[in-house]
C-alpha cells in the first residue's frame, strides 16, 4: 500500500507528461488525478488504521561506496501517515480543481497543448514531496528535498512567457539553494560524524553528538547545536522563514491551484517535517532550538506586519503562509513537536482552502487579483464567499474560549501560543501580536472583496458567476477539514501526555517525566546500565574529538535515544513538560489569542465598513510606516543591494576583463599578431626560385653529413 501512495503520482506525472499524445489530452489529466486520489485514499487508510508501530518498506538497496550503505525505503510512523494524508488530499483536491481553472487560460492560445504539461508537473511535484516524506535516510530526504524545489520552479515559472513568472521561478530556485546548501552540510557532518545517514544510527547517536565539539569556521562548535542549526537553514529556505523567505510571495506568478498545493502541503511543509523528523536531535541542541524560537516568532509577526497592506489577494494569504509557518517553528522550537504537526494538519486544510477560494475569485473577475478593484462579490458568488468565510474563520482562530470547540485554526494556533507561554516569552508576544494582526488582514481580504460596492471594472462584475463544479466541490471538502479536524484531532495532537505519546508511538516507559526521573535515579547507582548504554553508541573512531562521555542520569534518561528502545514518531525528553505546563497555563493566557482575533476584527470593520476613509487617511498621516510594510521592510531592495549589485558587478568585471581581456584577447592575438606573422615568413621561405630550393638541398644535406660525422656515421 505504501508503495503504492508514492509511486501513483510518479505514474501519473508520466502517463500525462509523455503519453498524452498517444491517449490524449483530457485522458491524460483523468489518469493523473484519479491516481493522486488512490494514493489519497490509500493514505487516509493508513492513518486511521495505523497503531503507532514504525514499520518500513524496503524497495530496493540504493548506495554502495565505502561506508556509506544505504537502502531505498519507506519509513512509515505516524509523522508519516500525518504528511501522507495532508500531501495526498491536498494535491488530489488541486488535481480536480485545476481541470476548471485551467480550461481556458488566457495565457496560452486555443491551439496549445498546456494542460496536461501542468498536471504532469502536479503530479510530480506531489511524488518529489512523497519521497521526501517517506525517506528513512537523510539522502533519500535530500532527493526528494531537491525534486520539490526543481517542481516548483516548473510551476512557479510554468507561464514561461511572462518575464515576472521567469523571474519568479529563478529567485525560488536560487534562494532554496541557500538554504539547500546548510542542509546539505549538516548531511555531510552528520555522516562524518556518525557515519551513518539513517534516522535510527543517526539518532542512535544523539547523546554523544551532544557530548562532542567540532571546529567550524575557525570556531568551536557542540555538533549537536551545529548539525540542528545548519538543518534548520535549510528548513528556512523551504518554509520561507525571515531571512530567506523573499522566493515565496512572487511565487504567487504561477496558477493559482500551484499556490494553493505550495503553501497547504509541498514546499513549504517540508522545512516543519524536517525539524520534527529529527526531534531527537533538537532535544539535545538547546542552542539550535533558541534560534527556531527566535526565527519563528519573528517571522509570523514580520509577515503579519507586512500582510496587513498588501492588495493581491494571493499575495496577503501568501504572507499568512509565511506567518503561520513561524507558529509551527515556535512549536517545534520549544519542544511540543506534536503541536508543530496538529498547526500544520489543520493549516493545510484552511489554507488550501482560501488559496482556491482566491481562484475562483480571480476566475470570476477575468483574472483580476488587486483587491481594491473588488466589492460587493457575495452577491455574484456566494458559495465561494461561504468557503472564504469559513478559511477566514479557521485561520483567525473563532471558537469558544476556554473549551475544544471552535474552527481548526482557534485550536492548534491557541495550542502554540500556550506552549510559547511556557517555553518562550519572547515568542509568546509576538505571536499574540501576529494573532491580532492576521485577524486583521484576513478580514480586511473579506470586506474588500466581498462586501460595499464594486470599485472596479463594472463590465467584470457585471459578469462575475460561480465556479464549475470542478472548482467547488474542493471548497466543500476543505471545508469540512477547516471546521472539525481540530476537533476530532486535539486530544491526539496536544491532549495529556500519555494520550498525545500512544498517537505517535512514543513508547509508554518514554511518556512519563516523572518515571523517566525514577529511571535517572537508579542509572545513577548502578554503572554497568550506563556501560550497556554506552556500548550502544557509533564507535568512537566515528566521533572524532568527543568529549568525556554522558553522565550516567543523561544516559538512562534518555535511554529510548542511546539505542535501548524505539522512540516513536517524536520525541520529546523526559525533562521536557512543557506542553504539561501548557495546559495549566492561567486563564488570560489561554483567553488572550481570542481576544487577539477580536482586537483585529473590529479595527478591520471599522476601517473598511464603518468608516471606508480611515486606511487612505492613515497611510497619508503615517506614509514612512506604511512605505515600510508595502515594501515588505525593504529585504528585496536591500538584498539587492548586498548581493545582487555585488555579483553583476563581479560577474560583468570577470566578462569584461577576464574572459574578455584575458581569454579572448590571448586568443585573439594569437590568431591576428603571431600565425600572420608566421604565415608571413613562411611566405618569404616559399619564393618559388629554383635556386633558392637547391641552396636549401645543399644546405641540408651539408647538415645531415656533418651530423652523421660528428655522431658516429650511420650507428
Amino acid at each position: 500500500m505504501a508503495t503504492i501512495i508514492l509511486l501513483a503520482p510518479l505514474l501519473g506525472a508520466l502517463i500525462c507528461g509523455f503519453g498524452w499524445r498517444l491517449i490524449g489530452e483530457r485522458a491524460g489529466q483523468i489518469i493523473a488525478t484519479a491516481l493522486v486520489f488512490l494514493a489519497a485514499l490509500l493514505s487516509w487508510i493508513i492513518f486511521l488504521g495505523f497503531d503507532g508501530e514504525m514499520y518500513q518498506v524496503v524497495l530496493l538497496r540504493w548506495i554502495e561506496s565505502g561506508s556509506l550503505s544505504t537502502e531505498w525505503a519507506i519509513r512509515i510512523d505516524r509523522l508519516t501517515a500525518i504528511m501522507l494524508v495532508v500531501v495526498n488530499t491536498v494535491s488530489a483536491l488541486v488535481h480536480l480543481y485545476s481541470f476548471g481553472y485551467m480550461a481556458h487560460d488566457d495565457n496560452w492560445n486555443h491551439h496549445e497543448h498546456y494542460k496536461a504539461r501542468f498536471f504532469a508537473y502536479l503530479s510530480f511535484f506531489t511524488f518529489a514531496m512523497l519521497t521526501l516524506v517517506t525517506s528513512d535516510n537523510l539522502v533519500q530526504l535530500f532527493f526528494g528535498w531537491e525534486g520539490v524545489g526543481v517542481a516548483s520552479y516548473l510551476l512557479i515559472g510554468f507561464y514561461y512567457r511572462k518575464p515576472s513568472a521567469n523571474a519568479a521561478a529563478i529567485k525560488a530556485f536560487v534562494v532554496n539553494r541557500v538554504g539547500d546548501f546548510g542542509l546539505a552540510l549538516g548531511i555531510m557532518a552528520l555522516f562524518f560524524l556518525v557515519d551513518s545517514i539513517r534516522f535510527d544510527d543517526v539518532f542512535d547517536a544523539v547523546p554523544q553528538l551532544a557530548q562532542t565539539n567540532v571546529t567550524f569556521l575557525w570556531t568551536e562548535w557542540n555538533a549537536a547545536n551545529l548539525i540542528g542549526v545548519l538543518l534548520f537553514i535549510g528548513a528556512m529556505g523551504k518554509s520561507a522563514q525571515l531571512g530567506l523567505h523573499t522566493w515565496l510571495p512572487d511565487a504567487m506568478e504561477g496558477p493559482t491551484p500551484v499556490s494553493a498545493l505550495i503553501h497547504a502541503a509541498t514546499m513549504v511543509t517540508a522545512g516543519v517535517f524536517l525539524v520534527c523528523r529529527m526531534s531527537p536531535l533538537y532535544e539535545f541542541a538547546p542552542d539550535a532550538q533558541t534560534m527556531i524560537v527566535v526565527v519563528g516568532a519573528t517571522t509570523a509577526f514580520f509577515a503579519a506586519t507586512v500582510g496587513l497592506v498588501q492588495n493581491d489577494i494571493k499575495r496577503v494569504i501568501a504572507y499568512s503562509t509565511c506567518s503561520q509557518l513561524g507558529y509551527m517553528f515556535v512549536a517545534a522550537g520549544v519542544g511540543v513537536y506534536s503541536a508543530a504537526m496538529f498547526h500544520l494538519f489543520t493549516h493545510a486544510f484552511f489554507k488550501a482552502m482560501l488559496f482556491l477560494g482566491a481562484g475562483s475569485v480571480i476566475h470570476a473577475m477575468h483574472h483580476e487579483q488587486d483587491m481594491r478593484n473588488y466589492g460587493g462579490l457575495r452577491h455574484k458568488i456566494p458559495l465561494t464567499f461561504w468557503a472564504m468565510m469559513i478559511g477566514t474563520f479557521a485561520i483567525t482562530g473563532v471558537g469558544i474560549p476556554l473549551t475544544h470547540i471552535g474552527f481548526a485554526g482557534f485550536l492548534s494556533k491557541d495550542a502554540i501560543i500556550e506552549s510559547a507561554f511556557v517555553g518562550s516569552s519572547y515568542a509568546f508576544w509576538l505571536l499574540v501580536v501576529a494573532a491580532c494582526f492576521t485577524s486583521f488582514y484576513s478580514w480586511r481580504l473579506i470586506f474588500l472583496t466581498f462586501f460595499g460596492t464594486p470599485r472596479g471594472d463594472h463590465h467584470a462584475y457585471d459578469h462575475a458567476h460561480e465556479s464549475p463544479k470542478t472548482m467547488l466541490i474542493p471548497l466543500g471538502v476543505l471545508a469540512l477539514g477547516a471546521v472539525f479536524s481540530g476537533m476530532i484531532w486535539y486530544n491526539s495532537f496536544f491532549g495529556d501526555h500519555n494520550r498525545v505519546a500512544t498517537w505517535f508511538g512514543i513508547p509508554h516507559h518514554a511518556a512519563s517525566s516523572e518515571e523517566g526521573a525514577t529511571h535517572a535515579e537508579a542509572a545513577a547507582e548502578d554503572g554497568a546500565e550506563t556501560q550497556a548504554a554506552d556500548e550502544a553508541l557509533p564507535e568512537a573512531g566515528n566521533l572524532a574529538g568527543a568529549g568525556e562521555a554522558p553522565s550516567a542520569a543523561e544516559t538512562e534518561a534518555h535511554a529510548e535515544v542511546a539505542g535501548l528502545g524505539p522512540i516513536g514518531a517524536i520525541y520529546m525528553g523526559p525533562e521536557n513538560h512543557v506542553m504539561d505546563e501548557a495546559h495549566h497555563a492561567p486563564v488570560w493566557v489561554k483567553v488572550s489569542p481570542f481576544v487577539a482575533m477580536l482586537i483585529g476584527f473590529a479595527f478591520a470593520w471599522l476601517f473598511y465598513i464603518a468608516k471606508p476613509s480611515l486606511p487612505g487617511a492613515l497611510a497619508r498621516n503615517q506614509r514612512p510606516l506604511y512605505l515600510f510594510l508595502l515594501n515588505k521592510w525593504y529585504f528585496d531592495e536591500l538584498y539587492d543591494v548586498i548581493f545582487v549589485r555585488p555579483a553583476r558587478f563581479i560577474g560583468r568585471f570577470l566578462w569584461k576583463r577576464g574572459d574578455g581581456a584575458v581569454i579572448d584577447g590571448a586568443i585573439n592575438g594569437l590568431a591576428l599578431g603571431i600565425i600572420p606573422a608566421l604565415t608571413r615568413l613562411a611566405g618569404r621561405v616559399q619564393s618559388g626560385y629554383i635556386f633558392h630550393y637547391a641552396f636549401a638541398m645543399f644546405l641540408g644535406i651539408a647538415i645531415l653529413i656533418t651530423w652523421m660525422t660528428l655522431t658516429g656515421g650511420a650507428h
